[in-house]
């Protein structure tokens, strides 16, 4: 296990270095004056110099590269200070640093993607269990019924629905606000609860479907059959030999949505105004904010490599023929 680790960190690492190098490429060698269009239609000729200066574009491509990279693990100085390291540049929209501005955004995009992961697992892989261990019965109709009506929906289309129906109409809630957990963990939970639930709806419904088509075909398989035969009982089967062969697929399409939920977090922060990395990230794309743009973009990377490792943990625990290959 600890090999099988240390190649997928390492791969990480070279993942990493070479989005970076992308990113910088894309960005700042792309035959374009980005300076001018940071700058915007009320440009002084002092501004432009500064902008030019911050994001070193004086220099030759080499050594921005070197200096943007190096910056990373080392830090930098600019003409405004010193960045210390991670140092992702600096945001001249905001006038902060950019790793500055990520780690004060970043608890709250943190928890609604944990928040509604752990929603959409809990209940998309509760209900599908359940409609799988009673393939046929009223609460397989309903419970495959439900999924595939929520699986239609949008966060922007159930948002300001839930917003209405739960804040505005009843006053049963407050609008969705970020409390530190550290501070208030009660606090937390209500305040991002409703974007939470939107959020994870239309993963939930997906996780539904999936659980009860794999359930299914691990009951289906011969181990399984050899059990039964056994006089083993149902629900023993079901936990002990059906239940684990069925997190296989479920945890390999998991590795891939977390990207899908990051996005999703952009648009759910948007619909209930939310301060996260994801209304960052629009900001620094409206505001044509560089350093802005490429830091979130490296950090996200960063975010997902990270989490698609913690995956590939769980799927080679689950299957040992991980490890081994």
């Amino acid at each position: 296990m600890f090999q099988f680790i240390l190649r997928r960190t390492v791969g990480a690492v070279v993942t990493l270095f070479l989005i970076g190098a992308t990113t910088f490429f894309l960005f700042v060698a792309a035959p374009s004056d980005y300076a001018s269009l940071a700058c915007g239609k009320d440009c002084s000729p002092a501004r432009l110099e500064d902008i030019r200066q911050a994001l070193g574009l004086n220099l030759p491509i080499a050594q921005q590269f070197w200096d943007f990279m190096s910056g990373i693990v080392t830090g930098r100085d600019f003409p405004q200070g010193h960045c210390s390291a991670p140092c992702l540049g600096q945001s001249f929209y905001y006038n902060d640093m950019v790793w500055n501005l990520i780690k004060d955004r970043f608890p709250l995009t943190l928890s609604l993607t944990i928040g509604a992961l752990v929603v959409f697992l809990v209940l998309g892989l509760g209900a599908g269990m359940l409609s799988a261990y009673k393939r046929g019965s009223l609460v397989d109709k309903i419970s495959t019924g439900a999924s595939m009506v929520l699986s239609s929906f949008q966060i922007y289309f159930l948002g300001p629905i839930a917003l209405i129906v739960f804040v505005y109409s009843t006053g049963w809630m407050e609008d969705p606000k970020y409390v530190p957990f550290t501070e208030d963990p009660v606090g937390w939970l209500v305040g991002l609860s409703i974007p939470m639930v939107v959020m994870a709806t239309i993963f939930t419904a997906q996780y539904t479907r999936m659980a009860r088509a794999s359930m299914i075909e691990q009951l289906a398989e011969e181990h399984v059959r050899t059990a039964r035969a056994k006089g083993m009982s149902q629900k023993y089967v079901f936990f002990r030999y059906a239940w684990r062969g069925s997190l296989i697929p479920i945890v390999t399409v998991l590795g891939i949505d977390i990207s899908a939920l990051l996005g999703g977090g952009v648009v759910t922060e948007i619909t209930f105004s939310l301060q996260g990395i994801g209304r960052l990230a629009v900001d620094g794309a409206v505001q044509k904010d560089l350093p802005l743009t490429m830091g979130i973009m490296l950090f996200g990377a960063f975010f997902i490599l990270i989490l698609n490792i913690l995956t590939d943990i769980v799927y080679a625990y689950i299957d040992p023929r991980v490890r081994l290959s």
